[in-house]
């Protein structure tokens, strides 16, 4: 089972916010998934980024991997990525 680090869409139409879940990667991009970690609002000027490190930490050291989006996100959190 290949699990990543993605976006899931919710929102309405032009006001979009996305959670910041892990999923299997064979799932719908809004299927069910394992875990939240966080909440993502591009629209938003302040607190766009709300993150739980710790979880995304953990999720990391098991062999999770991130979409490219994501690794941006964290990256501008200040959680490297090998």
């Amino acid at each position: 089972m290949s699990v990543k680090i993605r976006l899931k869409r919710f929102g309405s139409k032009k006001r979009p916010y996305y959670r910041i879940v892990v999923i299997d990667s064979r799932n719908p991009r809004d299927g069910m998934t394992l875990d939240e970690v966080g909440i993502y609002r591009p629209v938003e000027h302040e607190n766009q980024v709300q993150l739980e490190s710790d979880k995304v930490k953990d999720w990391l050291s098991k062999g999770a991997l991130v979409t490219a989006t994501v690794k941006n996100i964290l990256n501008s959190q200040n959680i490297k990525l090998k």
